[in-house]
C-alpha cells in the first residue's frame, strides 16, 4: 500500500487526504529559538490545556464510536491483528466509528478495518522516546504529550471498549477504564476483552486474590466480557448503546412533561 500523504495539520491534529501548505501568517511568526519560557510550569499547564481544547474540539462531532487498545508489536500475520481488524469493521457496520492509540501493531489493525469498512478512522498518538508515526489507515489523528489528555480522550467520546492482548500500556487502559467504571466516574459501558486464553490467568488470578480478600466486589467482575467471539462481542455494544439511547431519550422526555 502506497503511503497516505501526511495530511492537513491543525495543531496537533492530522486530517488526511488534504493538501498541506503552510499560509503567510504561519512563515511570518514562524520563530526558530525557544524561548525559555517553554521551559517552565505554567507553559506546560496551557499545554495540557491547549491538548484537552484541540482533542475535544476535534471529536465533539463524532458520533459513537468504540475505543481499541492492544499490543504495539502485534504482526500483520498474528491472528490478533485479523481479529481486531474483523472486529472495527463490523463495528463500523453498526454504525460505529474506531478510536485507537494510532500507532502499529492492534491500533493499525483497527485504524485498516474500520478505514476499509468505510467508517470514521481515528488515532490518538503519543509522543514517545522513541518515535511513533500514525499508522497509514488513520483519517483524523491527533499527537498528544501527556498520556492522562490522551485517555480522556478514549474515555469520554467511547460507547465501549475492546481490548486485544497487550502488555503495560494496554493492562493500564484496561483497568483505567474498569476502575472508572466501578467507581461511577463514567456510565457503565462494556468492556469486552479479547483472548480467552490471554487473559484468563489475569482474572483467575483476581478470583483467587483480591476477590477472596475483599479488596474487590463479586459484581466487579461483572465488569467486563470475555470472549474471542465477535458476534458475541459486537451485539453485547450494540445492545448496551442502544439502550443507553433509549434510557436518555426517557430522561429528556421526563424533563420535558415537568
Amino acid at each position: 500500500m502506497a503511503k497516505q500523504d501526511s495530511g492537513r495539520r491543525s495543531g496537533s491534529i492530522t486530517i488526511r487526504g488534504v493538501a498541506q501548505r503552510p499560509t503567510e501568517d504561519q512563515r511570518f511568526l514562524q520563530r526558530r529559538e525557544q524561548p525559555a519560557f517553554l521551559d517552565t510550569d505554567t507553559w506546560r499547564a496551557l499545554r495540557i490545556l491547549g491538548e484537552f481544547v484541540e482533542g475535544f474540539d476535534a471529536l465533539a462531532g463524532i458520533g459513537p464510536a468504540v475505543s481499541i487498545f492492544g499490543s504495539a508489536r502485534a504482526r500483520r500475520s498474528d491472528r490478533d491483528y485479523r481479529l481486531a481488524r474483523r472486529v472495527a469493521s463490523r463495528l463500523v457496520r453498526e454504525g460505529f466509528g474506531i478510536i485507537t492509540g494510532g500507532g502499529p501493531g492492534i491500533m493499525e489493525a483497527a485504524n485498516r478495518g474500520a478505514q476499509e469498512a468505510g467508517g470514521l478512522s481515528i488515532g490518538c498518538n503519543i509522543e514517545l522516546p522513541f518515535e511513533q508515526e500514525l499508522n497509514d489507515y488513520v483519517d483524523l489523528g491527533m499527537q498528544f504529550r501527556y498520556f492522562f489528555v490522551r485517555k480522556t480522550m478514549f474515555v469520554k467520546y467511547a460507547a465501549a471498549f475492546c481490548i486485544f492482548p497487550g502488555g503495560f500500556g494496554t493492562l493500564d487502559e484496561l483497568f483505567e477504564s474498569l476502575t472508572l467504571i466501578q467507581t461511577g466516574k463514567i456510565e457503565h459501558f462494556p468492556v469486552i476483552l479479547f483472548g480467552r486464553e490471554y487473559w484468563s490467568g489475569l482474572f483467575e488470578w483476581i478470583r483467587h486474590h483480591p476477590l477472596t480478600e475483599g479488596k474487590v466486589q463479586a459484581e466487579d467482575l461483572g465488569l467486563f466480557l470475555l470472549t474471542d467471539d465477535v458476534d458475541e462481542a459486537c451485539a453485547t455494544i450494540v445492545e448496551r448503546h442502544r439502550a443507553h439511547q433509549a434510557e436518555l431519550a426517557a430522561r429528556e422526555e421526563k424533563a420535558g412533561g415537568r
